[in-house]
């Protein structure tokens, strides 16, 4: 196990019913901006309700601020900086999925870079999303969260992923200061979720899983034994929620492993990859396609093309998350451990292949020449994928 410092300040708040702690939970007199979506916060009464628990006591000046995309939009999150700006806002309340959460995290992080016109700086805010937000190192605008769709792990992290389609680019940033202060997670809110958003988030949760696990030994039992519960895991809700759309132990069990697939835990001390991420981003900002949807196409060609470099964890991987003989040929049980994992995703109703979502060889030209763009040249726990690798992983997911 490699060293490591592990720091998460996030006070999570679990169970049905807890948005009425937000009274407890935000300063009295801040003055709140609440950050949603597409208006399922709205339709759903979420909205009133976390408005309502607001209001329960103290003095807070309540404002909002809607329309955050999926993928969350570098001018969208600028034009809500603004907001922050003109309104003197102390406190973001983010209400929503990982993009909401996300985009609130970008909110927050460039809110002080004001130009000489009082607005925020848009050559200041690009240049920390391409610095991945390390460049900002004062005082942010603190934020909370309600989570209602489990899927990133955002609400426990210190991250993000924003896009910018002008510009054709779909970035991560990181810094500790957007730690959420907490994050309520309430299973029930996902009950009113379309089916195509529940399937996502378990994907979601099982690729962040595999990107912090499957990479070389380093005798992290402790990370290892955790990755592979939370493995099995999203596989048996997974399959559950599919038959039981409205089973709530399934739906409690789903939300609290996400949060634990990306909070740091499992990633402290072991090597890490991301190749997926990084290519399936570019896949995103391009065609639109839901970024766990470009997740289970590009992870099982990974798996194939990495086979050699991956070979003792993706036998790891076989044995102690899919229970295959281990007596049987290496590669035999690798190739099985790779069929099942395509074979999960498929039960779920999601995508194994490029050809899946209708795009074909001309699209790979294309994604390689983003990946060079934006710097994704050396890619992995080895450095070692470059551009001739990752158009290999996406030949095989043809």
């Amino acid at each position: 196990m490699n060293n490591f410092q592990y720091y998460n300040p996030v006070r999570i708040v679990f169970g049905e019913g807890q948005i009425k702690t937000l009274s407890e939970l935000v300063p009295e007199k801040a003055r709140v901006l609440i950050t949603y979506g597409g208006g399922s916060a709205q339709r759903t009464g979420t909205l009133d309700e976390v408005k309502n628990a607001l209001k329960a006591n103290g003095e807070r000046e309540i404002f909002e601020f809607g329309g955050i995309e999926p993928n969350p939009e570098f001018n969208t999150l600028l034009n809500a900086a603004d907001k922050v700006q003109e309104l003197n806002i102390d406190f973001i309340l983010a209400v929503g999925g990982g993009s909401v959460i996300d985009g609130s995290k970008f909110i927050s992080l460039v809110s002080g870079l004001v130009d000489e016109n009082g607005r925020i700086s848009r050559d200041k805010a690009w240049e920390t999303l391409l610095q991945y937000g390390s460049n900002v190192t004062d005082s942010v605008v603190d934020l909370g969260t309600v989570l209602t769709i489990p899927a990133t792990g955002s609400e426990m992290n210190s991250g993000g992923v924003i896009n910018n389609t002008e510009r054709k680019a779909k970035l991560p940033f990181g810094n500790p200061l957007v730690y959420p202060k907490f994050s309520i997670l309430d299973p029930a809110k996902t009950l009113t979720l379309p089916e195509r958003q529940v399937v996502n988030g378990v994907a979601d949760a099982f690729v962040h899983v595999m990107e912090q696990y499957l990479t070389y030994p380093v005798n992290a039992k402790v990370q290892d034994a955790f990755s592979e519960s939370l493995l099995k895991i999203l596989i048996d809700e997974g399959n559950t929620i599919i038959n039981e759309p409205n089973n709530m132990d399934s739906r409690k069990n789903i939300m609290w492993t996400a949060t634990m697939a990306l909070n740091g835990l499992i990633g402290v001390g072991v090597p890490q990859d991301w190749t997926a991420h990084m290519i399936g981003h570019e896949i995103t900002s391009l065609y639109k396609i839901d970024h766990a949807r470009t997740l289970t196409i590009v992870l099982p060609s990974l798996m194939r093309e990495l086979k050699n470099s991956k070979k003792e964890k993706l036998l790891q991987y076989a044995h102690n998350v899919w229970n295959i003989d281990s007596q049987e040929n290496d590669d035999l049980v690798i190739d099985k451990a790779i069929s099942l994992t395509e074979a999960f995703f498929q039960k779920l109703g999601l995508p194994i292949k490029l050809s899946d979502v209708d795009l074909n060889e001309t699209a790979i030209d294309l994604i390689i020449t983003q990946l060079e763009m934006h710097g994704m040249v050396k890619l992995g726990e080895h450095k070692g994928n470059d551009l001739d690798v990752s158009r290999r992983i996406l030949q095989r997911a043809l």
